[in-house]
């Protein structure tokens, strides 16, 4: 591949909801630009993107993957992502170093949840986007029907530049409606000419549009409108370039990957109006010492920052980090200085990813995206750049991971196998994350969804040879009293020489902080000074373990009232154990109950959704405490038992379509309903008979 200099890169991220066609197309630009000899397809596994075994598997894309193509003396890096919403990070890592988006829309399947959330992220990032009605040659799809889905929904920007020509689930050809002529397509050939009659009337309606969208990107053309004078061809590319940069225009373009018909005129759109990375002059990043926005030029010849959104680690490759190159040069054979880590980092060689091909580059230029491999502490959302000149590329959000199962191993022994497996994944998905439990010692992960943990799971047998299930993670509830008592806890032991002698009065009731309370009230030395932290450690470590499920014990206070003691068989140990056999029985006759943690969950949906969410919760024995509007969406906020909240995630998507998502944070303890109570025992009876 030959050198390109910065303004003649374009970097264009495929969004799109699942099954939209974004790694066909990816496919048939391939091929169409002789990147590839043959046309791959998803169904056979055979696609250059879809790479990975698991998505060759599942038949659908799990992993943001790019191929670099040539057209007209441009190169197109295409960065195609997942459009199932448990592999949201993958999309967000190729969202964030685009700087042109194409949202891909089934022809058949029209306007879904995917393509309003590819719409609502490039609005958000501020990023140019077209349409790109697809698959046109499948049966009942409708490009008319889609198109005014789109406009219906995302407003006036949404302007039509191409018209199908379709005969017999064939896309013959495309009226290009900017210079009203026909393309006709024959394999990857095309030929120009006549636009067919019974079309003229909806391709002239669309147009009215499109000159109407051009005239409001300047007022000397807005005056030429007006006065009914024609653009010209030059002020007609200007004016969608003008209206696509600052988010006026959101073309509207079409075809049939599977036939490479309008894939041509997809990448000539691209390359006319999807701006280089250079264009924007300078950009904003965060000052390494004070971490406050800072304004820099960039340029090849400028400082070196450096942006790493991306990190494959495989057993067998190895660790390659994918970059984008925010301003300066990135040349092989260089040290860099990795800001978040204040470590200096080895570049040996820096390449272009085509899929799994790597292809040997000399350097990377500002605003290319390419890979180097084996750094050694550089992770997704580092910066590289030079010591002299620390700037922080403002690192991707990435949404909270919150469904969480326990990984058990299925054969014994594989604990490390399992962590340093999940480890390896840790590095390459930051939407994943991983928690040992101290208190019930479950290895626990959280992934955005199933499917999600489902890749993780099968990523674990595959790469790292190592299988494991997932149950249900365990409660973490707790136990507690609700009256006070008076008991005596008593301990003699004689056997030769020494004995053991120790007894301690306590009164046991609830206490005002979680933590245990230890007083004593001890009259006359019936219990000398130096037994009450002895007294003290024994309740203490009775209190890990509670008597009706055996959870930790909150909320207790413990006053030592009176005891005796032997001058010489008295001993720390034998209070130790007074007071220990005090606690079990004082537990027993102070009304213990079972506590569980209760969440505050803050559900964002919208309005549509409101009657069901609140039925959902309330089902869960959530308690709603009030809404209010959020950016578009309704907020509920409510405190639910977090032993009702593990799928949550699952069935907050099913019922909103993916549109919902939530937060949730640990709010206090609560007494267990007498049912759940019972549950929680019986479950902890059976689990003790089975150790």
């Amino acid at each position: 591949m030959k050198d390109y200099s910065c303004d003649k890169i374009r970097n264009v991220c495929l969004l799109g909801h699942g099954n939209a066609g974004k790694t066909t197309l990816a496919e048939a630009m391939l091929y169409l630009t002789g990147g590839t000899d043959r046309l791959g397809s998803v169904v056979d596994g055979n696609t250059v993107l879809d790479y990975d075994p698991e998505e060759i598997k599942r038949k659908f894309s799990i992993a943001t993957s790019l191929a670099p193509v040539e057209w007209k003396n441009v190169k197109v890096n295409i960065i195609d992502t997942p459009g199932y919403f448990d592999f949201v990070g993958e999309m967000l890592e190729g969202l964030n170093v685009a700087d042109g988006a194409v949202i891909l829309v089934g022809g058949k399947d029209g306007l879904q949840v995917g393509t309003e959330k590819a719409w609502d992220a490039v609005n958000e990032r501020k990023i140019p986007r077209m349409f790109f009605i697809s698959k046109l040659d499948e049966e009942n799809s409708d490009f008319s029907k889609v198109f005014d889905q789109l406009k219906d929904k995302f407003g006036n920007s949404v302007i039509a530049l191409q018209v199908p020509i379709i005969e017999g689930n064939q896309v013959k050809g495309i009226v290009d409606v900017p210079e009203m002529k026909a393309v006709f397509f024959n394999g990857k050939n095309t030929s120009v000419g006549e636009i067919p009659g019974d079309m003229t009337d909806q391709v002239e309606a669309y147009r009215e549009g499109l000159l109407e969208a051009i005239a409001e990107t300047d007022e000397d053309l807005m005056e030429k409108y007006f006065a009914g004078e024609a653009f010209t061809k030059e002020e007609m590319l200007k004016g969608i370039k003008a209206g696509v940069m600052n988010g006026d225009i959101a073309p509207v373009l079409c075809g049939a990957s599977v036939q490479i018909a309008g894939v041509q005129l997809l990448l000539d759109a691209i390359v006319e109006y999807v701006p280089a990375h250079c264009e924007k002059k300078s950009v904003k990043v965060l000052s390494a010492d004070t971490k406050e926005p800072v304004e820099i030029e960039i340029g090849d010849d400028k400082p070196l920052v450096v942006q790493v959104f991306k990190t494959i680690a495989d057993p067998f490759v190895g660790k390659i980090s994918f970059l984008k190159v925010i301003s300066g040069t990135l040349k092989s054979d260089s040290t860099v200085y990795n800001v978040n880590k204040d470590k200096n980092e080895k570049i040996s060689s820096v390449f272009f990813m085509k899929g799994k091909q790597q292809i040997n580059a000399s350097k990377l230029v500002c605003g290319d995206i390419g890979a180097v491999s084996k750094l050694s502490v550089t992770d997704t959302n580092d910066t590289l750049a030079t010591k002299d000149n620390k700037f922080l590329v403002e690192p991707i959000a990435f949404p909270e991971p919150m469904l969480c199962m326990a990984v058990m191993p299925k054969a014994k022994g594989d604990e490390d196998k399992i962590s340093s497996g999940l480890q390896r994944i840790l590095e390459e998905d930051p939407t994943f994350k991983m928690y040992m439990h101290p208190e019930t010692k479950q290895n626990l992960i959280f992934g955005v969804g199933d499917q999600h943990l489902d890749v993780i799971v099968s990523k674990l047998r595959s790469k790292f040879k190592v299988d494991v299930e997932l149950i249900k993670p365990k409660v973490p509830y707790r136990e507690t009293i609700k009256k006070r008592v008076e008991v005596e806890g008593k301990h003699k032991k004689q056997s030769g020489g020494h004995g053991q002698f120790g007894i301690v009065k306590i009164i046991f009731e609830p206490g005002p902080e979680e933590d245990l309370v230890f007083e004593e009230k001890i009259f006359g030395g019936a219990v000398p000074k130096q037994y009450f932290p002895a007294v003290e450690k024994g309740l203490r470590e009775s209190m890990q373990k509670g008597v009706l499920a055996g959870y930790p014990v909150v909320n207790l206070k413990a006053t030592l009232i009176d005891g005796k003691y032997h001058e010489v068989d008295s001993s720390e140990m034998a209070f130790k154990i007074a007071a220990s056999l005090a606690y079990k029985e004082g537990m027993k006759q102070a009304n213990p109950v079972i506590l569980e943690p209760i969440c505050r969950v803050e559900v964002y949906v919208p309005d549509e959704y409101m009657g069901d969410i609140i039925g959902d919760l309330n089902k869960r024995r959530g308690r709603v405490l009030g809404m209010n509007p959020h950016n578009g969406l309704q907020q509920v906020v409510a405190e639910v038992p977090q032993a009702e909240m593990f799928s949550y995630p699952t069935d907050l998507r099913s019922i909103t379509q993916g549109r919902g998502y939530y937060t949730m944070e640990f709010e206090r303890y609560e007494e267990a309903p007498q049912n759940v109570a019972e549950k929680v025992i019986a479950e902890a009876q059976r689990e003790a008979e089975n150790e």
